[in-house]
């Protein structure tokens, strides 16, 4: 057994990156603290061919250094725009026809191995790192989806979190060729 070169892993270029065609969800940060979860995020959106992210309230947004540390380039590839506030852009998507959904532990949750994705557009709220989706916009949702978690503690850093919850999104669609 062998790593694989760069060359050998069909990374895309920037521009084909641009051009591919990109699963339909979109993720939200709802005003996200750290840097770090930022770019990892868009690490992540990247590897899923996610559509983009909406950053909102006080998530930092690129250029910046500790974002561009874990980012590794995905701000480059992956699409982004700011809203002031998490509820103007779930009101933005809703007009567009996206289900919302918040990532998160409620009354009524859908746990995610039972979630069935439809193929709509979709966007996933994720919330801040201490007080998680902000209860206006949880408001908003057509649903929440819920990680389970099996030990004492029943959080995930929100970077873990979008990692699980994107791969379980696009997992079936993914065809080897």
């Amino acid at each position: 057994m062998r790593k694989l070169s760069m060359d050998e892993l069909g990374r895309k270029t920037v521009d084909e990156f641009k051009q591919s065609a990109k699963n339909p969800i979109l993720i939200v940060l709802d005003n996200i603290r750290s840097m770090h979860n930022v770019g990892s995020v868009f690490r992540t959106a990247d590897a899923f061919l996610a559509e983009g992210i909406c950053l909102c309230g006080y998530t930092p947004q690129p250029p910046h250094r500790d974002i561009h540390k874990t980012a590794l380039g995905a701000t480059e590839t992956v699409d982004w725009i700011y809203f002031p506030h998490t509820i103007d852009a779930v009101r933005q998507l809703k007009e567009q026809g996206y289900r919302i959904y918040g990532i998160e532990q409620t009354q009524g949750s859908i746990s995610l191995e039972e979630f069935s994705i439809t193929g709509d557009k979709t966007a996933l709220v994720f919330g801040n790192e201490v007080e998680g989706v902000d209860q206006e916009v949880l408001q908003l949702c057509d649903g929440c989806i819920e990680i389970p978690q099996l030990g004492m503690k029943h959080s995930l850093n929100i970077s873990v979190a979008a990692g699980i919850v994107l791969w379980e999104m696009v997992r079936a669609s993914i065809h080897h060729t």
